[in-house]
């Protein structure tokens, strides 16, 4: 859920002119007469993609993805909605606008085979609303945003879709800031603590805001876990300076998403190495573990949370150096 309220709060944060998009008022409106095999055709047809399908008719984009201008869509389906957390709940409280901001981040304004893609790692390419996503071709597939593109090449009339593994989340603030959006309590409060003027490293602080930095960021009950060990029940107890080497513990120098990770150690900011396994956690997916935490890896629960200036990975536990 937390990607889902991400996604939700995010979109707040961008202005998108609606005008050269605007053709209809509702999906009464926006759908007949679409062709089967245009992109537009393709996702109404297919139950599949019910879920972009309702964020396309709330953004009123049927008709534009319906024309003859070629588009490349990378495109979720139901599975990589749920995936996401994002319910039907939650699309249908999108506004037009925002539900426009959501389905143009996965748009490209060309037709763009997976084979043209370029490998990266991580290269720039500009979607349809002048954002970026961040592609990467490798041996272990094309990924867009640290998301593995699950089927290339599905070819409309007017273009390709491509079917991703998540939602894409258009990037709306800093990392710190991104850390609040996503309800993210425990670790926003460790932030302003560590990075206090007065008290704490300030110059950390800069490096959260400005720097090109993935933070792997613990869940608030993962601090309670944390807190309870030591027979503590608030951060507050904590000294600043453990606060900080826990903090620069979490923290990776650049943009790192999940599709950059490796079998084995990982330098963090302070100096020490966490541990990354690919493969040892929740339905298989990837694990990072502290080196003080007695062998007890960290599933990364939500991965590929892009801000303005990096990444951010949730995980279930804290990291101990």
């Amino acid at each position: 859920m937390l990607l889902g309220k991400f996604i939700f709060r995010a979109v707040f944060f961008l202005t998108l002119s609606t005008s050269l998009f605007i053709t209809g008022c509702d999906k009464t409106e926006d759908v007949p007469g679409v062709i089967e095999n245009t992109i537009a055709g393709i996702i109404l047809n297919d139950s599949n993609f019910s879920s972009l399908e309702a964020v396309m008719v709330k953004a009123n984009l049927a008709i534009t993805f319906d024309g003859t201008d070629p588009f490349t869509v990378f495109a979720p389906d139901n599975a990589a909605f749920a995936a996401s957390g994002i319910t039907p709940n939650v699309i249908n409280s999108l506004s037009q606008a925002q539900a426009q901001t959501i389905f143009l981040y996965h748009t490209l304004i060309s037709k763009v085979m997976a084979a043209d893609l370029p490998a990266g790692p991580n290269a720039t390419v500009i979607t349809f609303n002048s954002d970026s996503v961040f592609v990467t071709k490798d041996s272990g597939g094309v990924f867009v945003n640290g998301n593995k593109l699950i089927q290339a090449d599905i070819i409309a009339d007017n273009g390709v879709l491509h079917k991703i593994e998540r939602v894409l989340n258009p990037p709306a603030a800093n990392i710190e800031e991104t850390i609040i959006a996503n309800g993210l309590d425990s670790l926003a409060k460790v932030i302003a603590r560590a990075t206090n003027d007065s008290t704490g490293y300030p110059e950390l602080d800069s490096v959260l805001n400005s720097a090109m930095v993935t933070i792997f960021a613990p869940t608030d009950s993962s601090f309670v876990d944390l807190l309870a060990t030591m027979s503590m029940s608030v951060i507050d107890s904590l000294p600043i300076d453990t606060l900080v080497n826990l903090l620069t513990y979490h923290i990776v120098p650049g943009r790192a998403f999940s599709s950059d990770l490796t079998d084995g150690p990982l330098t963090m900011l302070s100096g020490g190495n966490a541990t990354i396994n690919l493969t040892n956690g929740l339905n298989g997916g990837p694990t990072i573990t502290g080196a003080n935490n007695g062998g007890n890896p960290s599933n990364i629960t939500v991965p590929n949370i892009i801000s303005r200036n990096g990444v951010v990975h949730i995980i279930d536990r804290v990291l101990i150096p």
